[in-house]
């Protein structure tokens, strides 16, 4: 059975329907990539599922429990973690008490954790007195990611986290997610950048408009004419 499994979704903003009928599953300690363009529902996708965001019709289910409507504070405590493209750190307050704000649920494990994300990210263990705020972008990222991964997530929701770098700085974040995926936590990424999650990933929807055009195995779907053509800079012919 599937640890998060989404079904039918149906998400507005007002008048503005931006995800229909939406549906995807993702197993327990499997990697699953959302990819496609600006614009296309990736964000409010993942804001949904952390409860930041009420779904006009749909459910979505964690461990078989029905979860849709619920705060995101209660997805923290149930194990789902959010990590937004735009990071959302306080740039006033070091990366430390950045970190430990994350570890607020579980107060007795903040020593652990912290060993964990500055084992995973050592730059941030260098910097942990330093002000968020003057770190760099890949810094920032980072930090946004072991802020998440000190709520001991079950699934983390990653939303675009190549966001601003520069190539060399993504490479080295997938990287560290590579790692993630080998101690076995479960993922759900939304990207635009199409190669790096579908390298990532064992399994990948294709949202486009707000609608799922195409999902399938990660590998099979690099090999896709259209997604070649649309994502990948290749104009190979279509084919029927």
């Amino acid at each position: 059975m599937a640890l998060l499994r989404v079904q039918a979704l149906e998400v507005a903003y007002g008048e503005l329907t931006v995800l229909r009928d939406v549906s995807l599953e993702v197993a327990a300690g499997e990697v699953v990539a959302i990819v496609g363009s600006n614009g296309a529902g990736k964000t409010t996708l993942l804001k949904t599922i952390a409860g930041l965001l009420r779904p006009h019709r749909g459910q979505i289910l964690y461990d078989g429990r029905r979860i849709d409507g619920w705060p995101a504070h209660r997805l923290v405590r149930l194990g789902i973690a959010y990590v937004p493209a735009e990071r959302e750190l306080f740039p006033q307050m070091t990366v430390r008490e950045n970190l430990e704000l994350g570890a607020y649920l579980h107060p007795q494990h903040t020593a652990e954790r912290l060993a964990f994300v500055f084992d995973l990210f050592p730059r941030l263990g260098e910097r942990q007195r330093q002000l968020a705020g003057t770190l760099s972008g890949g810094e920032q990222q980072m930090l946004a990611i072991g802020r998440g991964l000190m709520s001991r997530p079950a699934v983390l929701l990653l939303d675009e986290p190549s966001t601003g770098l520069a190539p060399l700085l993504v490479a080295e974040m997938y990287r560290k997610l590579q790692q993630l995926k080998e101690e076995g936590l479960t993922l759900l990424l939304a990207e635009q950048q199409v190669p790096m999650a579908l390298s990532l990933a064992e399994r990948a929807y294709v949202l486009e408009s707000g609608r799922i055009r195409l999902q399938g195995q990660a590998q099979a779907l690099l090999e896709e004419p259209a997604i070649k053509k649309a994502y990948l800079g290749v104009a190979d012919r279509l084919t029927d």
